[in-house]
């Protein structure tokens, strides 16, 4: 039993390390001065970054079940653990720097990103139903204050109340179709649900259990129909927030997703399919043509998060052999794109506001070239054009639609691609052929080192480095499923 207990200890070291800062930030923040928001926040980030290498360093050579089966270490817990940490810690300088030059230096912004990580840890190593349950709730807890940062600003308040209201209801589907589950199989434990329904049992009652807990997951990754509080959301939070919130937990999500589908119930994966398919196909379509419509930066990037997460549903609907992995390489080639371009929004500030609309990015290449061929390499790689990253992203999760007989799927994704490649050619026409707008000022180099270092994840010649990151993703998959 004390063997048992120090080597779930040991493989919990990162979620330790994150628990034991968000105590301390918040006693040491309660006791200090407003300038302990930098300090605390340099901190914050040193904490994400040791967590995530703790992750990789305490990496299992198989998986090795924790608290008597109620997390697990393993190849997916620490890809996802990984990309969830360095992505936190990004968006988190770009929140120290944001909320310095707009006068909200609160220390509690450091320990809510760092509490909602946590969260996603348990998340992402959840082996039962409760220690979902309990992740998903502590990272929703935790996005619901940093939504509604803002408490003077209506539409961040509005944002916050909305993602509460709405998140409170994917909390309920997500506990109403665990409760099912655990009715018709008897337990809540991964691997005694998958026995269980291995056998037969539950029928249509652990069907349905399982469609309500998608659905809730849906909601947690923006996945169309469950997408309603996304732009909203994004367009309402403070930028850095927004930040956060169109990457790691889209991460999370997934990695919870997967672990859900592929391990108690692949056992009906005929059933769940359908589903997923489904959620991929909506989600591409909306979240493409909804893109195309919006002006304002934010509300064209939650629907373009929307339109990558269909992208990502495609890959977990491929079957095991190469599903999981096109996802999560799909997503490790995303984040650094989708982080770079809100870098970029952040640092484009004129007269003390935040740029918003496709319209202040006008003429930036007559102003700040620099930025505008930042803004070019990401956007290219986000639309997956060749041969930047993201297309190799797009290329991994059409080939394994397609092998697994998803033909459809993959057609309604190429047009989805060909429609999201108009929106954004439509911005860098903006930042290269029109007028300019009035000059802005300069940015930290906090933000302009992570756009700088995001871009360069998607240079052409890091292609080369690729195959290595599809083999972390085939080790994580492999040790796992």
């Amino acid at each position: 039993m004390m063997h048992d207990l120090l080597l779930s200890l040991q493989h919990t070291r990162p979620e330790l390390l994150l628990a034991g800062f968000a105590l301390a930030g918040v006693v040491i923040g309660a006791w200090s001065s407003p300038r302990a928001f930098g300090w605390l926040s340099w901190l914050a980030v040193l904490a994400l970054v040791g967590a995530g290498a703790l992750a990789i360093i305490d990496r299992p050579l198989a998986p090795v079940e924790l608290f008597q089966g109620a997390l697990v270490a393993d190849g997916v817990g620490v890809f996802a653990k990984a990309l969830i940490a360095f992505s936190a810690a990004a968006t988190l300088l770009l929140g120290a720097d944001h909320f310095s030059a707009t006068g909200e230096r609160r220390f509690e912004y450091p320990a809510m990103i760092v509490l909602a990580v946590l969260g996603m840890f348990i998340m992402v190593s959840a082996r039962d139903l409760i220690s979902l349950y309990v992740g998903v709730e502590l990272q929703s807890l935790a996005a619901y204050v940093l939504a509604a940062w803002r408490r003077d600003d209506a539409r961040s308040s509005e944002a916050g109340l909305k993602y509460f209201v709405l998140s409170a209801i994917s909390s309920g589907l997500l506990l109403f179709g665990a409760s099912f589950v655990y009715g018709f199989t008897g337990s809540i434990r991964f691997d005694a649900i998958a026995a269980a329904v291995g056998e037969g049992a539950g029928g249509v009652g652990v069907t349905f259990g399982l469609v309500m807990m998608l659905c809730a997951l849906g909601f947690k990754m923006s996945a169309a129909p469950f997408h309603m509080w996304t732009p909203d959301v994004y367009e309402g939070a403070p930028t850095p927030v927004t930040a956060f919130f169109a990457a790691a937990p889209k991460v999370a999500a997934v990695a919870l997703m997967a672990r859900v589908l592929y391990e108690p119930f692949i056992g009906i994966e005929d059933q769940w399919r359908q589903v997923v398919t489904a959620l991929a196909a909506i989600s591409m379509v909306w979240g493409s043509f909804g893109a195309l419509m919006q002006t304002n930066l934010k509300r064209l990037m939650a629907y373009s998060s929307i339109a990558n997460m269909g992208f990502v549903l495609m890959g977990l609907a491929s079957g095991v052999e190469n599903g999981p992995v096109s996802a999560l390489v799909y997503l490790a080639l995303y984040l650094p794109a989708n982080i770079g371009i809100f870098a970029l929004i952040v640092a484009m500030r004129r007269d003390g506001a935040a740029a918003e609309t496709i319209g202040d990015l006008a003429g930036l290449a007559q102003r700040r070239a620099w930025m505008a061929a930042l803004f070019t390499m990401l956007l290219f790689s986000i639309a997956g054009i060749p041969p930047f990253a993201g297309f190799i992203g797009k290329l991994l999760v059409f080939t394994a639609a397609v092998n697994a007989g998803l033909v459809w799927l993959a057609i309604v994704g190429a047009v989805a691609a060909v429609v999201a490649a108009a929106y954004y050619l439509r911005i860098l026409a903006t930042i290269w052929f029109s007028p300019p707008a009035p000059a802005m000022q300069g940015a930290s180099g906090a933000v302009v080192a992570t756009a700088t270092l995001t871009a360069a994840l998607t240079f052409p010649i890091l292609v080369f480095a690729l195959g290595q990151i599809e083999a972390w993703a085939r080790w994580a998959v492999g040790g796992s499923f």
